[in-house]
């Protein structure tokens, strides 16, 4: 896997790489293009490395230098989108947690195929109403959000419709992420019972790696795949999407050797069951 800003850096780079095309199709070097645009020869430079992210003025600058405006648009589309490839919860949560669940409602709704593999929690798409509050509950008290966690409950468990839709939902989790108490013990007893009954969905597939799996594959972050576009990593400190595409197939890759440990039907059943009766 990759570190979380490499997306990002790797994405600055082939902007970088665009601006230079363009320059050079304009006939003109970057000392010429900087006199024109009013700059330092080394700010041209850096945006051609990637070092420095342009702003979009300075993008519009670039193109108007070199006689393609027409270019501007889209550059400016393509550095917007960097932009929010690895984004801080605290400026995403900002306006609250109902704000972040709706957010990716028009991801959702466009994918066909989710790919979703946790180490750690039981994933959206198959919570429970009382397994989302204790989450949401703890990320608002940890980062000090406003408190519209009932709202955003909501929200999520609205969200959870798609599963009844035209949409494929291939689920794996380690055996580890039906222990971790969650709420409780009685909020985690309701949603390993819930996984128990969605797993008889024809658009849901569960697979459970157990912890007694011989692995060569050790667990890694978490990750939701849609379909072969983006990549959507939620870490301590931000939300990274990846959308490079030599990065989504190491992804989609990774997925496939996990899905090799796991098990499925009666023997991931088992294993639910176990954790349910664990809990006493």
């Amino acid at each position: 896997m990759t570190s979380p800003s490499s997306s990002v850096q790797e994405a600055r780079k082939a902007l970088g790489k665009r601006l230079a095309e363009i320059r050079e199709a304009a006939g003109i070097s970057k000392r010429e293009l900087a006199r024109r645009c009013g700059w330092h020869e080394s700010k041209a430079s850096r945006f051609e490395s990637g070092a420095r992210p342009p702003s979009e003025r300075d993008l519009r600058d670039w193109c108007a230098a070199c006689g393609a405006e027409g270019q501007a648009g889209d550059l400016v589309s393509t550095a917007r989108g960097i932009e929010g490839m690895y984004v801080e919860w605290r400026k995403m949560e900002r306006n609250g947690l109902k704000w972040v669940q709706e957010s990716v409602l028009p991801l959702w709704e466009r994918t066909q195929r989710f790919r979703i593999y946790s180490p750690w929690l039981i994933p959206g798409p198959v919570q429970t109403a009382s397994y989302i509050t204790a989450l949401l509950t703890s990320i608002r008290d940890r980062r000090g959000l406003i408190d519209d966690v009932p709202e955003a409950v909501r929200v999520r468990v609205e969200k959870q419709n798609i599963v009844y839709g035209n949409h494929t939902f291939a689920i794996l989790l380690e055996e580890s992420a039906l222990r971790y108490r969650i709420g409780g013990a009685e909020v985690l007893a309701g949603q390993l019972g819930y996984l128990l009954s969605v797993m008889a969905l024809p658009s849901v597939s569960i697979g459970i790696i157990p912890q007694s799996a011989d692995r060569a594959l050790w667990p890694v972050e978490g990750f939701f795949l849609y379909d072969d576009e983006t990549v959507n990593v939620e870490l301590v400190s931000a939300h990274l999407t990846v959308v490079q595409n030599h990065e989504l197939a190491m992804y989609a890759q990774t997925f496939a050797e996990l899905a090799e440990l796991a098990v499925y039907g009666g023997a991931a059943r088992q294993i639910i069951t176990a954790a349910i009766e664990s809990l006493g």
